[in-house]
């Protein structure tokens, strides 16, 4: 409207904030709102946007690829390795059904040969972007849908390379291809195939030694300079130079990004990387989401809305299908082949780039890419909306819901206590609990770790609990104690905010993983906190403790005195705003100095210095020496 980018960045900040808040007040996923917020700010709707909406999207990818670098420290080599079965098998017969059934439904369309192959090859990729975005959000990366989904993608990653590769044989030879820039150019384009594909291991190579020889040494010297900005412009170094090193050989800069963080993820700098990147990845993907859904061309649907509605109709059917009989073929649960079915049914974004190669050279005429891009950019507006109605709608009656009644006395349907995750924390306590005969009614959104623990003898049972239609068949409008075992502090917000908004009755008791998760707890006047390493780390230190003299009654009372103090403190100092701001400093050191002279204090009173109640050794060695 302006021209101005300070005008552009206001509108599009303004659209996100607004358009995402809305979203997750309805419920809805993020992405969902980055996409409803860039079809708004479009040049079709409002025009806040023009025609440079391509360069945006351009800019927005290293979204895509930031977050593949982020997911590859996630996966340690030897993990990566044994995944390689599942990437080959359910990625290649995913991509190759879709190719040769998208083939014939293009050629059902009207489209020529060439036309409808090279559709196909499109149609055949997913969205990595909202894809991963929406798994990771949910937190069901390490599930078995989020491990086949992310083969997939990466095996779809890979294959548009050959894609690329093979569009040139397409071409109509007989037509000058359209300059359009040399964006797809690369160093190897001109060599033997031998060649490129010696060249491609050799850079495979390159990241592997350089990522042990250059890039932890670089970052160790970084680290020693003890200023952020340093590391923060090296993490984003490190990205950018893989993925330009990928680029000039012709591989995907996010496959390059992907492999740069498989190769240092044992390295000690992983996490340090990952909260760097986390912000600017976030970010980016969030400015992807909204360049594609101002991408979206109304006009192109005005003109054709039948053909239109009916490739945007058939795609998504036909990628559903496949994506269902792969999960079939793989032995996934039904609940897990329905989340695969439709969390990747949509068009992804490699596909701008081969449709748009294809443009280049003379496969496709202006007005079937034009449809096509539309076609693609809806099939990823409709993803989250899609995956909205079966994880409301379908999974609460097709997933797993009954349950194995274990060899025992049969427990109720719904208890007064219901506790939500069971993995490691969550376990101990439901196993606590049982031993003392109270039972628990259990929910956890991992299948396969429902039907593990079923065989246990635990009655578990599948869901999101973040709904509301599954807390209340669980019985929550009766429950007395809601307790919030899993790992994601997002989500244990999520559901308890609900809870607190619906069901003021229910007494909530949440884990927390660190004092920083518990003042966002404490804000939202949650009062019962639990933070998984208290205790564990008062328990080592006692034993430390222990070993050097000190009296093991002692060490309980005083432990049992850190917990209250640190309790008191952490209530203070969650109302001191910004952490890490010098008010929250200064008020957090005086603290801690508090904290310790009441310690010292409570230790050097009489009554506690002299106890030697417990302490098993001292009382046997004064029965073996009355004299003494």
């Amino acid at each position: 409207m302006t021209g101005s980018i300070l005008f552009e960045a206001i509108v599009f900040l303004l659209g996100a904030i607004i358009c995402v808040s809305i979203a997750k007040r309805l419920g809805l996923s993020s992405v969902l709102g980055y996409l409803l917020a860039g079809v708004l700010i479009g040049p079709y709707v409002l025009g806040f946007i023009g025609n440079e909406g391509d360069d945006i999207l351009h800019f927005a990818e290293f979204g895509v690829v930031m977050m593949l670098f982020l997911i590859g420290l996630e996966i340690e080599p030897k993990n990566f390795w044994k995944m390689r079965k599942t990437i080959v098998g359910m990625g290649g017969l995913q991509v190759a059904a879709t190719m040769l059934l998208s083939y014939f439904l293009f050629i059902l369309f009207g489209f020529d040969k060439t036309v409808a192959l090279t559709l196909a090859m499109a149609t055949a990729l997913s969205s990595t972007a909202i894809a991963l975005q929406t798994i990771k959000e949910k937190g069901l990366l390490n599930t078995n849908f989020g491990q086949s989904s992310f083969s997939i993608l990466l095996f779809q990653d890979i294959i548009v390379i050959f894609m690329l590769g093979a569009l040139p044989l397409l071409a109509n030879t007989d037509e000058p291809a359209i300059e359009h820039g040399n964006e797809h150019a690369n160093l190897l384009q001109n060599l033997p195939l031998g060649l490129q594909t010696l060249a491609i291991l050799v850079s495979v190579v390159v990241i592997v030694v350089a990522g042990k020889y250059l890039i932890v040494p670089m970052l160790r010297k970084v680290a020693k300079t003890g200023v952020r900005e340093l590391l923060i412009a090296a993490a984003l170094l490190i990205v950018f130079g893989i993925s330009f090193l990928m680029e000039l050989v012709g591989l995907s800069p996010a496959l390059g990004a992907f492999l740069g963080g498989v190769v240092l993820s044992n390295s000690e700098f992983k996490h340090e990387l990952e909260s760097t990147l986390e912000p600017f990845k976030n970010l980016l993907l969030g400015l992807f989401f909204m360049a594609v859904g101002a991408s979206i061309n109304f006009i192109v649907i005005a003109n054709s809305p039948l053909t239109v509605g009916g490739i945007l109709l058939a795609v998504i059917v036909l990628k559903a299908l496949v994506l269902f009989i792969t999960g079939s073929v793989f032995k996934l649960k039904l609940n897990q082949k329905l989340l695969l079915t439709f969390g990747l049914a949509q068009i992804g974004e490699f596909a701008f780039v081969l449709l748009s190669f294809a443009f280049q050279l003379n496969i496709l005429e202006q007005d079937q890419m034009d449809m096509m891009l539309v076609v693609t950019a809806l099939t990823m507006t409709f993803t989250p909306i899609i995956g909205m109605v079966n994880e409301r709608l379908l999974l609460p009656r097709l997933g797993t819901k009954e349950s194995i009644k274990r060899p025992m006395d049969h427990i109720a349907k719904s208890q007064k206590v219901i506790l939500v995750g069971f993995g490691h924390f969550g376990s101990t306590v439901g196993r606590f609990l049982r031993t003392h005969g109270v039972e628990a009614t259990i929910l956890d959104h991992d299948s396969n770790r429902v039907d593990f623990l079923r065989k246990m003898g635990f009655e578990v049972y599948y869901g999101d609990a973040t709904r509301t239609d599954l807390l209340e068949s669980a019985g929550i409008a009766e429950a007395n104690i809601l307790i919030c075992a899993m790992d994601n502090p997002d989500v244990i917000k999520q559901l308890a905010k609900t809870v607190k908004d619906k069901y003021p009755q229910v007494k909530i008791m949440v884990r927390a993983k660190n004092r920083y998760v518990a003042y966002e707890f404490l804000n939202m006047e949650i009062d019962h906190i639990y933070r998984e390493s208290l205790e564990t780390s008062l328990k080592l230190a006692s034993e430390v403790l222990s070993q050097m003299g000190f009296r093991k009654y002692t060490l309980q009372r005083q432990a049992q005195n850190f917990i209250k103090y640190d309790e008191d403190s952490l209530r203070r100092l969650a109302k001191e705003g910004q952490i890490g701001d010098d008010n929250y400093i200064f008020k957090a050191r005086k603290e801690l100095e508090q904290q310790e002279k009441l310690l010292e204090q409570d230790f050097k009173r009489g009554i506690v210095e002299f106890d030697s109640h417990w302490d098993s050794e001292q009382i046997r060695v004064a029965l073996e020496n009355p004299d003494t």
